[in-house]
């Protein structure tokens, strides 16, 4: 099923309803804060430590992806009450993560990334993940915060196409012409320790990072238990809050330390 799914429950705690209204009608919520200074140094200096171990064996600053299986630190954030919170009011009790991704924009590193939807990627269905966009720098537009598309979701799925080399693309899709499905794009600029939602249909995308600083962030990528997953992406799963009567997903154990996979 790949059609937009609009969320919310009925009584939400820590989103207005307003929030949920502009949530599916815009596709998108920003900035939400979550972690105060000290949790943000913290949380900085883990990630620094994580990017150079990840790195030191081989890895590139994007493929720090699915961690939460072998990353304690990682686990911690994904499972925060805080944010967790929000999730629930878009998604109700039964909140699974079944997806993380670091990414990391390195100063003038040279890679953008197109526009793209996010569900086109996922054997997933309905189509009713939630991406939790975590700053652990700042993002600017200057240093290549993301854009989104507003109200590009309610297309449902666009045609796309594969990238080019050319295009320097940290992907492999893109969507042509992108532009003429929604408003004109917003650039999704965040403080350190604050957070985007935003709904897997969206087109979003960034672009270059032409400053001398870093930036980098954390998605989570949230589901609710109702959600069937294909090829196995069950998997590697947590069962962050509630519970999934059918069994299907996985409720992995928070690790046992710092692993590189």
């Amino acid at each position: 099923d790949k059609k937009f799914v609009p969320l919310g429950v009925d009584n939400p705690n820590h989103l207005t309803k307003t929030q949920i209204n502009e949530f599916n009608k815009k596709g998108y919520i920003f900035p939400i804060n979550i972690f105060g200074q000290k949790e943000v140094d913290s949380c900085r200096e883990y990630f620094n430590q994580l990017l150079y171990s990840a790195m030191s064996n081989g890895f590139n600053q994007y493929e720090i992806n699915g961690w939460h299986m072998h990353c304690a630190g990682i686990y911690d954030v994904v499972t925060d009450d805080r944010i967790l919170n929000f999730v629930e009011d878009l998604l109700g009790s039964n909140i699974i993560l079944w997806g993380t991704h670091f990414f990391v924009k390195l100063p003038k590193d040279g890679k953008c990334v197109s526009w793209h939807q996010d569900a086109s990627y996922w054997p997933l269905t309905p189509s009713k993940t939630v991406t939790v966009w975590l700053a652990i720098d700042d993002a600017t537009e200057s240093n290549g915060a993301m854009k989104f598309i507003p109200r590009s979701h309610l297309h449902s799925q666009l045609e796309f196409v594969d990238s080019e080399p050319e295009d320097n693309n940290v992907l492999y899709q893109k969507v042509l012409d992108a532009e003429k499905f929604g408003d004109p794009p917003v650039f999704v600029t965040l403080k350190a320790g604050q957070i985007s939602l935003h709904t897997d249909w969206l087109l979003h995308g960034s672009d270059y990072n032409l400053t001398s600083s870093r930036r980098c962030g954390l998605t989570m990528r949230f589901v609710s238990a109702d959600v069937r997953a294909h090829l196995g992406w069950n998997k590697n799963s947590l069962i962050c809050r509630g519970s999934d009567p059918s069994g299907h997903w996985s409720n992995s154990l928070r690790p046992t330390g710092e692993h590189i996979p």
